[in-house]
């Protein structure tokens, strides 16, 4: 029997991106359902949002790749936590995220849909594979496939003992890739925010791009390199720590 797989990203139903890594799932045999947002909701993490309608999750019927798609309207992160559930056929064996237009590298993971949706659906049991493609605007599709579909195989055959797996491909042409490599997160994302003007009934926020600080060996670092990197991630778990003695006096 075909592994089923979960395909979502945070780029909207109509994203190249998605449909990139919809034909290369079904290149590796899976049996897929493409259930994506029906606009563009980057940026919106695990949240669990949605436009609901008499309690109900409303879709808009879509293709993708020559496959049956949803257009849902929701967050990433809703719809991998409703397809988990089951709500758009059998429940998947892993949930597929992107191909993201941008790079989702360091701790900054944690703000990305594409990201947030792969951690949903490893939350709830089911392994997640992220995959973002650097560069803005983007343009090598065509290492962006190779890529994901070698990631794609070897997280198919280690899911057993994954959680969630984050992947990102440098915006390069396939014969200038160095490789897939394993990398830390980097100390944030890509990109860093400054503070500004603190004004009447508002603040200003500027976005650039860090320098070489960077770690060299992180998946920032890598990226910039022209390595594709791979990196594990867990969902959250109880921290070991050595609470203070009484801290629970007062609260029976």
């Amino acid at each position: 029997m075909s592994l089923r797989a979960l395909i979502t990203n945070d780029d909207g139903v109509s994203a190249e991106g998605l449909r990139v890594l919809t034909e290369v799932a079904l290149a590796a045999g899976l049996e897929v359902t493409v259930a994506a947002p029906h606009e563009d909701r980057s940026g919106t993490a695990a949240m669990l949002s949605a436009l609901e309608s008499g309690g109900r999750l409303v879709y808009d019927r879509a293709e993708v790749a020559g496959c049956k798609a949803y257009g849902v309207h929701a967050s990433p992160a809703m719809i991998a936590f409703a397809g988990v559930r089951g709500a758009f056929g059998e429940v998947p064996d892993v949930v597929l995220s992107g191909i993201n237009h941008g790079a989702n590298t360091g701790r900054a993971v944690i703000h990305s849909g594409t990201v947030g949706a792969a951690l949903t659906g490893a939350s709830h049991g089911v392994p997640g594979l992220a995959v973002s493609l650097a560069g803005a605007p983007v343009t090598h599709w065509d290492t962006a496939r190779v890529v994901t579909a070698r990631a794609l195989d070897w997280f198919l055959q280690h899911r057993a003992g994954l959680v969630a797996v984050n992947v990102n491909v440098p915006d390069v042409a396939p014969d200038g890739l160095l490789g897939l490599r394993s990398a830390d997160f980097a100390g944030f994302g890509s990109v860093q925010a400054e503070i500004g003007e603190f004004g009447e009934g508002f603040v200003t926020m500027a976005f650039t791009e860090l320098g070489e600080e960077v770690a060299q060996d992180s998946d920032l670092g890598l990226l910039r390199k022209g390595w594709a990197t791979l990196s594990s991630m867990r969902t959250p778990i109880v921290a070991d720590l050595d609470l203070p003695a009484g801290l629970d006096q007062g609260l029976e």
